[in-house]
Parts: C-alpha cells; sequence; structure tokens
C-alpha cells in the first residue's frame, strides 16, 4: 500500500514535469514563426501547471456542474462519506453532488488534505446503505492511495490538449496568426495549421493513453482497500452490479474526465467501451465476492 502511494506520488512529479515541456516543445516550434512565443509558451505551461495542480478539483466541479451536499437533502450519502473517512483516518473530504439520473460517482483533489468526493443523485437514489458505503470507501480509498492527484492531472491535462488543438487550427485557419514580415505570412499560417493538425490528431490519442496511464490495478485496489473499509465485499459488489445495468451515460461527463469515474460514463457513445478506462465490471465483482 505504501509503495502504491509513494509511485502515485513521483508519477505526478514526473507528469508535471512532462506537462512543463510538451507546451515549451510547442513554444519551440512557434518561435519558427515569431521568436517571442518561446516564452510566451514557458510562462503558460507553467501557469497551467500550477492553476492544473491547485485547482483543477474545481475546474473539475465546475465541468460536471456540482454542488455541494447539503445533509437534510442527502444525509445517508453525506453521512456515509464522514464515516468512511474516520474508518480511513483521513479528513472529511468536501462533498458534492451532481444532478445527473445516470448513477456514478468519483473523487479527485489533489491530496487528502484537500479532498473531495462526489455522487450523481442518480446513484443515490438507486443505492441502499450498504451499497452507498461500498461505493465511497472505493473513492476514499483512492483518495488515500493519492490516485486523486494522477488522475486529476491527467484529466486537465487531456483537456488543455484538446482546447489548444482546437485553438491553434482555427487560428491557422481564420489566419489570425501572421508573422511580423508579411512576406512569411504564408509560411507562419502553414505552420499554425499544421501545429493545429498534429495537435487534432495527439487530443484523442492522449484520451487513450489513459487507459496506460491509469492502471487498471488502481480500480482493483480501489475496491479491495474500499471492501476492507467497510468489512463488507457484498455492498460494493451489489452496487457495481446496479451500475453495470445502467444503460445511461452521464451528460456532463467527457473523455477528459471518464477515468475519475467508479465505472466508465460514456457507456452507450462511440467507440466507449474500446476505450474504457476501468477494467470489466464482471471481474470487479467476482474478486470482491471471492474476497
Amino acid at each position: 500500500m505504501y509503495e502504491q502511494i509513494s509511485a502515485n506520488i513521483w508519477r505526478s512529479r514526473v507528469l508535471i514535469f512532462l506537462f512543463i515541456i510538451f507546451f515549451a516543445a510547442v513554444g519551440y516550434a512557434l518561435s519558427q514563426v515569431d521568436p517571442i512565443l518561446l516564452p510566451i509558451a514557458v510562462i503558460a505551461a507553467v501557469a497551467m501547471t500550477f492553476v492544473s495542480f491547485y485547482q483543477s478539483d474545481k475546474i473539475v466541479l465546475a465541468t460536471m456542474r456540482a454542488r455541494p451536499a447539503d445533509k437534510t437533502e442527502f444525509p445517508h450519502y453525506v453521512n456515509s462519506v464522514e464515516s468512511m473517512a474516520l474508518a480511513a483516518g483521513l479528513p472529511v473530504p468536501a462533498i458534492y453532488v451532481v444532478d445527473d439520473p445516470s448513477p456514478n460517482a468519483f473523487a479527485t483533489g489533489r491530496d487528502p488534505q484537500h479532498a473531495v468526493v462526489c455522487a450523481t443523485t442518480g446513484l443515490i437514489s438507486i443505492m441502499n446503505r450498504q451499497e452507498l458505503e461500498g461505493v465511497v470507501a472505493h473513492e476514499m480509498s483512492h483518495i488515500k492511495n493519492y490516485d486523486i492527484r494522477f488522475m486529476m492531472l491527467v484529466a486537465v491535462m487531456v483537456g488543455a490538449i484538446a482546447m489548444m488543438a482546437d485553438w491553434f487550427w482555427w487560428s491557422g485557419r481564420l489566419g489570425m496568426m501572421r508573422s511580423r514580415d508579411d512576406r512569411n505570412s504564408g509560411q507562419a499560417q502553414a505552420i499554425w495549421l499544421l501545429v493545429g493538425f498534429a495537435l487534432a490528431i495527439l487530443a484523442p490519442i492522449s484520451a487513450v493513453l489513459i487507459q496506460a496511464a491509469i492502471s487498471r490495478k488502481r480500480e482493483y485496489l480501489a475496491d479491495a482497500s474500499g471492501a476492507m473499509l467497510t468489512r463488507y465485499p457484498e455492498g460494493l459488489a451489489n452496487a457495481l452490479q446496479k451500475l453495470e445495468a445502467n444503460t445511461q451515460p452521464m451528460i456532463s461527463a467527457n473523455k477528459a474526465t471518464a477515468h475519475l469515474f467508479i465505472t466508465n460514463p460514456l457507456k452507450g457513445r462511440s467507440l466507449a467501451n474500446l476505450f474504457s478506462t476501468h477494467p470489466p465490471i464482471e471481474d470487479r465483482i467476482e474478486r470482491l465476492r471471492a474476497m
């Protein structure tokens, strides 16, 4: 367990370093058009890394249109988070809900002291107390293992690459980016379009690479750790069975954040299963019931 935590911390540091290197490389390519673009790209990379580390949980929650959970409205959910945090020996995370009929849940944040647990109203409505505790315990395990930091950074990075791809592509198409020398404006626009095209290819590939970066062992480990917290593996197994029966994708989910959830929120969408970041639910249920 401690080896897993240490590995996740180091992977997060490496990911931050690669994030800066990537944007610096883009800046270097653009410096061939205008030298001032290189320092701008480096500054932007450092700024985005800083924002990703300290504000990405807020970005993810805003993307999901999540809201703080009211204890009077969701008493069992809030009590489950509080009790599982106590069982895990962790501070009680911020508790949020997403108004979405599709049942799902996720955890995010940069460390256990700045963590968030979020569930959809659809999940809260269909789970009994033991099943809800199983789901919350799974998410609490991600927090304890520092999975949340690594997964959070991946989500923001994929989103940033996708937005940059769109920006480069349309800037090149509309001729918004021109060099100072009008004679080279055609060359500048061609480079801009080339970078935009490369990023347009890289963005979906990055989403696929999440499957390799976010090891499926993390989900198995969180299942096992969650079952140890509740001391009742059947609760999480039953919860996963209900989640498997759901065929409705989440309204606010996207490829950049799909790996955060306890089950694939994109089910039913084209190629969702092919690029799934989650192990088969049947295998997870089987392992839980074998404990």
